[in-house]
């Protein structure tokens, strides 16, 4: 991707420099709130399920802790809409886990890899109605109920950290924050709580693929639109039509090996979609 975000005219200037070092100071700070609270939610998790949401608000939670320590504000989290940059994204955001599942789940299928199967409804239809009103419901209803723990992990990742890693010159900052963010959750995947495949070490592996490629899409968004709503809302909406939908339709011995987060063919779909999307010239707004 070729970009020149984060460049200024006054690099090496003594304002740079202060910039440079305000923001690796934000992270350390963010760090160090965020590891002792994560810890915190891993354990209540793993016992009491209930807790996830508490685990998916820590890096929104160790942002707000960070700001308020460093007085740091809130004007660069970029909670407003963000103008027709954001309003663009809408039919991205409507068609993206849809395309991408229906590639990989679709593939699943019809090779026979996974089985696909009617989950038991009140519905009495065929089972394409079935998943067709599922999907509709959950495209709304889902993403709606989603956002509750989305905006606690976008706060932190895209809404805090992202720019901060840019800032601080990390290289690779986009790539650095998928792979935090992967890292992340792979405690509950060791645990057995999360997308654990037939192959644990296989599994961790595909997953940190599919995270750290979907989180370099959705902080293409973040940054392209100077807004972290788009952030909030495909998280949120990917989550749903992917955990309640697509693998709600899928059974097999070998359903986590190809498909959901930790899937082969998920995967694949999403490093490619990340490909390509790193191929095409991006307009970065400042945060």
């Amino acid at each position: 991707m070729k970009t020149n975000f984060g460049s200024t005219s006054v690099r090496g200037s003594e304002g740079e420099k202060e910039r440079i070092c305000f923001a690796r100071k934000g992270l350390l700070v963010f760090f160090a709130m965020l590891i002792p609270l994560s810890v915190l939610g891993y354990v209540l998790t793993m016992k009491y399920p209930i807790f996830v949401l508490f685990l998916m608000w820590t890096p929104g939670l160790s942002s707000i802790f960070t700001r308020l320590l460093l007085r740091e504000g809130i004007a660069d989290i970029s909670l407003r809409v963000g103008g027709r940059r954001t309003w663009r994204t809408l039919p991205f955001i409507l068609l993206f886990p849809v395309v991408i599942d229906l590639v990989a789940y679709g593939t699943a299928w019809i090779t026979g890899l996974v089985q696909f199967v009617t989950p038991d409804t009140y519905i009495k239809a065929p089972p394409v109605v079935i998943f067709l009103g599922l999907l509709l419901t959950q495209m709304v209803i889902g993403t709606i109920t989603g956002l509750i723990g989305s905006v606690g992990e976008e706060l932190g990742w895209r809404g805090y950290m992202l720019p901060r890693l840019i800032d601080a010159r990390v290289p690779y900052p986009m790539l650095t924050s998928g792979i935090i963010w992967g890292l992340w959750h792979l405690p509950l995947m060791i645990a057995g709580n999360y997308y654990s495949g037939p192959y644990l070490a296989l599994s961790a592996f595909l997953f940190m693929i599919s995270v750290t490629s979907f989180g370099y899409i959705i902080g293409c968004l973040r940054l392209t639109t100077g807004s972290v709503w788009p952030a909030f809302f495909l998280h949120a909406y990917w989550n749903a039509v992917i955990q309640d939908v697509f693998d709600s339709f899928s059974k097999g011995e070998n359903v986590l090996l190809w498909t959901g987060e930790s899937g082969i063919l998920v995967a694949l779909a999403l490093l490619a979609a990340a490909w390509f999307i790193s191929r095409r010239p991006m307009s970065m707004r400042r945060l």
